[in-house]
């Protein structure tokens, strides 16, 4: 009996020497941050992202005054963007912008916020709180770099998603037209000509206002409609039957 707990001594003791060993040998081996920061990069590259996270977390521990945290902080983000993980990433990054706006990936960080809320808006029929986050992200960077490369993304983007808030409240409009519910279907017409001139549905809102106001008979306002769609929309889609309308409102 007695040998057999000396024998298990003997083995825990040679357990905890190993990996003490190793442990020690770990330490020595990453013992940089420069070390720490590559073999971090490297995990990063062959999409180890649990491990890549770890590493990179031990550098802002160890060394958050270095370079290497701030890089660290960086590709934290690139991570949590890689895994469709964009909440987090957004927040990644906007770390990053506050803590260190002079780094040289502050502007691609900027990009990368409005790419996250970009990936976060949902369809139209939906809560819009990302669409809005996503175009004032946009707009800020085009604010910052209005001659960078990324500019052109960025119109893009921000096109498509304000295209997405035209649609809603055109679709609504459009609804409550379909329900003879006019007055709410001007309302919401109006949003999109007032707020989303420059989108796809401008030119539908204000051809739905136009039925609107010729079914209630309001001449005098369909009149001063007909006119500012002709000056708007001279070769658009509806200027045939506008051209019709404004005829027959000469007998009234």
């Amino acid at each position: 009996m007695l040998l057999r707990i000396q024998i298990y001594f003997v083995i825990l003791v040679n357990l905890v020497l190993a990996f003490s060993g190793c442990a020690t040998t770990k330490v020595e081996e990453l013992k940089t941050a420069y070390d720490l920061f590559t073999s971090a990069k490297k995990k990063f590259e062959e999409k180890d992202y649990e491990e890549a996270t770890k590493f990179f977390d031990l550098v802002k521990l160890q060394y958050p005054a270095s370079q290497y945290a701030i890089d660290a902080q960086y590709y934290l983000a690139e991570i949590s963007f890689a895994k469709g993980e964009f909440l987090m990433a957004a927040f990644h990054y906007n770390w990053l912008r506050r803590s260190y706006p002079n780094s040289t990936f502050f502007k691609d960080a900027t990009f990368k916020v409005a790419l996250c809320y970009y990936n976060l808006s949902p369809p139209s029929d939906r809560d819009q709180e990302y669409t809005f986050k996503a175009i004032e992200s946009f707009s800020e960077f085009l604010n910052l770099y209005p001659n960078d490369s990324l500019s052109v993304l960025a119109e893009k983007y921000k096109k498509e998603l304000r295209n997405k808030l035209a649609y809603r409240n055109y679709f609504i409009a459009e609804l409550y037209y379909k329900w003879l519910s006019y007055k709410s279907a001007i309302i919401y017409a109006d949003i999109v000509l007032k707020e989303f001139q420059d989108t796809d549905y401008a030119e539908e809102a204000l051809w739905l206002k136009i039925n609107i106001y010729n079914d209630l008979k309001h001449y005098f306002d369909l009149r001063k409609l007909l006119e500012e769609y002709k000056m708007k929309y001279s070769n658009g889609k509806y200027i045939v039957q506008v051209e019709t309308l404004s005829k027959n409102l000469t007998n009234f």
